[in-house]
């Protein structure tokens, strides 16, 4: 009985080390996937409109972690999707957050397959 006893002690040593590991490695694929798609925003994103290809953010947010426009985040909308103008007519779109947005969540579900393989 006393080997069975330790069995499942190191049993549940080993459960909490690698939930301690996968639990570290996913807040570490969380921030570098969301700094990460930041930077590819203020490359990617229009430069004509002033300061609002630097304004963009990754910032931790409770347990997860959102990329934001600090700067302008009025214009984030009316530049990805287009908009009326004044005296009529459109204003085409210029998508720049989607195709980073499928670009980290392709990168994040890779990082975390790797994080919870080992």
């Amino acid at each position: 009985m006393a080997k069975i006893n330790g069995l499942s002690r190191e049993i549940t040593k080993a459960l909490e080390t690698y939930t301690e590991e996968v639990t570290e490695g996913l807040e570490e694929a969380k921030e570098t996937v969301a700094k990460s798609a930041a930077k590819k925003l203020k490359q990617r994103s229009p430069k004509d409109t002033g300061d609002y290809a630097r304004g963009w953010r990754a910032k931790k947010v409770g347990n997860g972690w959102v990329v934001h426009n600090a700067t302008n985040y009025q214009l984030t909308h009316l530049l990805e999707k287009g908009h009326a103008k004044r005296n009529g007519g459109r204003v085409a779109g210029i998508p720049h957050i989607g195709p980073v947005e499928e670009e980290a969540i392709q990168e994040y579900v890779q990082k975390s397959e790797k994080v919870i393989r080992g």
